[in-house]
């Protein structure tokens, strides 16, 4: 296959971010408690046989049909949140044709985050009724992105916030405005004035724009698409900045992918992974502008990405698709395989397995017979990336890192012939005496929180606060994370 040719860099405001995404850490790493996910090379300093895999995740069901009359084929921009025992779904609403579109804000419930429903909730009239699920249908319509507000300062009529972009069919997402609502249902603007105009995005916000609140960096946090502008060609980018009220916020910085080529980011999905949340996530739809499946409506195809950060400036992005169109003819018209924002952790497809992840992409976007659809896609829990082994044997040996705890706790699976055991070393590469790799008992099966004994002990307690190295014998295994 013939070498892909290198992009040229872009220009410097891109590069000018001095910190490079995923700069190897320097020092004794301090882990705590906390969960660590083999999403990166953060925690790895040595790989004989490994490597790190992305995972693709599994189709299921169709979550929602948008075919009522006030949707159609070009719903989109979805976003799915648990709150306490309910799911929630915001999406638009919309139909293509005859070069135009009306969009409104549709809202959807869920008791499982797998079958939804439309409530009636006659706030908004369609077509001389209120009998239908629209909650929203002025500004902001074109792109409506709402989050739970976790900000412990958060007012009560602000409980749930959103951002969402003026629209007309000549003119769209030349500006962001913020909405607030006290249960989800009933929204209202937060201001009149727009938070963001185009001096903070130079080719309009006609994207999915989301913000949340970041407990870890006590602030707001934002993402949007800008484009830059690369001798004179355009490529649609990611950029982000902070608020501290919702209202005024930081000037926004280009996101920074290190040596990732460049590529168009249509969405990006980003969100702190709720096992880790000093982990960001995020799930892009790639758009390959100079592609054209015969048939379609428009140029371009689409895949979803996978990329994460632990700073959410500098990110990881995969090359490999983490979302491919597959088999279904209708994901290759332009625009398709766009993930929602927001990762649900639902009941496993399988009967008798524990819970799983569900995301959601959409298929059929601009379909010319049938409405466009949401389905739910599911990986395993933190199951994203593996280091992976095959049959004959690898190993895998961290950084040194300190932790608290007097346990190790880790998510593996390993095929009936394979097997993973694991050895606490000292920060010079030697086996602490009763940890080493010959006492530690045999792990084999498949697991999301399996404990690691040495001799049928679990007890780590006593290297608490010390730095230590883990050193993993894998044959025919996958490892997810460790706590």
């Amino acid at each position: 296959m013939a070498k892909k040719k290198k992009a040229k860099a872009p220009p410097k405001r891109r590069t000018a971010i001095k910190a490079r995404a995923q700069a190897a850490p320097s020092g004794v790493l301090e882990l705590g408690d906390r969960r660590e996910l083999f999403i990166d090379d953060y925690l790895i300093e040595h790989l004989h046989g490994v490597e790190l895999r992305l995972q693709k995740p599994v189709p299921r069901n169709v979550a929602l049909d948008h075919n009522v009359p006030w949707e159609g084929n070009t719903s989109a921009y979805h976003t799915l949140f648990q709150d306490g025992n309910l799911f929630r779904a915001y999406y638009r609403g919309s139909h293509y044709a005859s070069g135009t579109y009306t969009p409104v804000v549709c809202y959807a419930e869920s008791q499982d985050g797998i079958e939804w429903y439309r409530p009636e909730l006659g706030l908004v009239s369609y077509n001389g009724s209120t009998r239908n699920n629209i909650i929203w249908d002025g500004d902001g319509s074109l792109n409506f992105t709402p989050f739970r507000d976790r900000n412990p300062d958060c007012r009560d009529d602000e409980k749930y916030k959103a951002l969402g972009s003026p629209h007309s069919n000549n003119h769209e997402g030349q500006a962001l405005l913020a909405f607030k609502s006290p249960d989800g249902v009933h929204w209202s603007l937060l201001s009149e004035k727009p938070v963001m105009d185009h001096t903070a995005c130079t080719n309009g916000f006609d994207s999915q724009n989301l913000a949340f609140y970041d407990s870890r960096r006590s602030c707001y946090v934002e993402y949007h698409r800008d484009s830059i502008y690369p001798d004179g060609v355009r490529f649609r980018q990611i950029m982000t900045c902070t608020s501290k009220d919702f209202r005024k916020w930081t000037k926004p910085q280009l996101l920074d992918f290190g040596n990732a080529p460049l590529e168009h980011l249509y969405t990006n999905a980003v969100t702190p992974y709720y096992r880790a949340p000093h982990i960001y996530m995020g799930f892009p739809k790639r758009l390959a502008v100079d592609r054209r499946m015969s048939g379609n409506l428009a140029g371009g195809v689409s895949d979803g990405v996978y990329m994460t950060s632990r700073d959410g400036l500098n990110f990881k992005r995969w090359g490999e698709a983490f979302v491919r169109p597959g088999l279904q003819r209708e994901r290759w018209e332009t625009r398709n395989n766009m993930t929602a924002w927001g990762i649900l952790e639902t009941a496993n497809y399988l009967p008798t397995a524990p819970q799983e992840l569900s995301i959601f992409t959409t298929e059929n976007y601009y379909g010319s017979n049938e409405p466009c659809r949401l389905r739910r896609f599911t990986v395993r829990v933190d199951g994203f990336v593996s280091a992976n082994a095959p049959l004959e044997g690898g190993e895998l040996i961290t950084r040194p890192f300190t932790f608290e705890g007097g346990a190790l706790s880790l998510n593996v699976s390993t095929s009936a012939a394979g097997s993973m055991r694991i050895e606490i070393q000292n920060v010079d590469g030697k086996a602490i005496k009763g940890y080493a790799l010959s006492d530690c008992d045999e792990v084999y099966g498949d697991y999301l929180d399996r404990m690691i004994t040495w001799k049928g002990l679990a007890d780590v307690s006593a290297l608490a606060g010390k730095p230590v190295r883990l050193r993993f014998a894998l044959s025919d295994a996958d490892l997810y994370s460790l706590q």
